[in-house]
C-alpha cells in the first residue's frame, strides 16, 4: 500500500554528480587543513617539549590551532556554517562567553594563589 501523505524529506535534496563531486571536494580540504593543523601541533610538542623557554610559545600556539580546528569542524562538519548568521551568533554566543568566562575564573583563581603562595613562607 503506497501512501502519498508521506513526504520523503530525503528526496528533496537530490542533486546531480557535479554538485556531489564539490561538496565531497570541500570536505576532503577541510580534512586535509584538519590533519595539517594536527600533525603541526604534535610536531611541535615533541620538538619544543623539554624547551622550558617555549612553554609560553606552545601554549599559545597549541590554543590558537585548536581554536581553528574547532572553528572548521562546527562551521562545516556540523553544518554550522551552512545556516543564516543569527542563527550562527545564537547557537556560538553563548560558548563564547562561557569560555570568556572560564579564561576569567582560571585567571583569577592563578592571581590569587600565587598571591598566597608568596605570602605564606614555606
Amino acid at each position: 500500500m503506497h501512501r502519498d501523505d508521506i513526504i520523503e524529506p530525503a528526496l528533496e535534496h537530490i542533486h546531480g554528480e557535479e554538485e556531489g563531486k564539490k561538496k565531497r571536494a570541500v570536505i576532503w580540504k577541510i580534512f586535509w587543513l584538519l590533519l595539517v593543523v594536527t600533525i603541526v601541533e604534535v610536531g611541535l610538542g615533541f620538538k619544543f617539549s623539554r624547551v622550558p623557554d617555549a612553554k609560553p610559545f606552545l601554549l599559545i600556539t597549541f590554543i590558537t590551532l585548536t581554536i581553528v580546528k574547532a572553528f572548521y569542524i562546527v562551521m562545516s562538519y556540523m553544518h554550522l556554517g551552512d545556516e543564516k548568521k543569527n542563527f550562527r551568533w545564537t547557537v556560538l554566543a553563548p560558548f563564547i562567553l562561557f569560555a570568556l568566562y572560564l579564561i576569567f575564573i582560571v585567571l583569577t583563581e592563578a592571581i590569587y594563589s600565587f598571591k598566597m603562595d608568596q605570602n605564606f613562607n614555606w
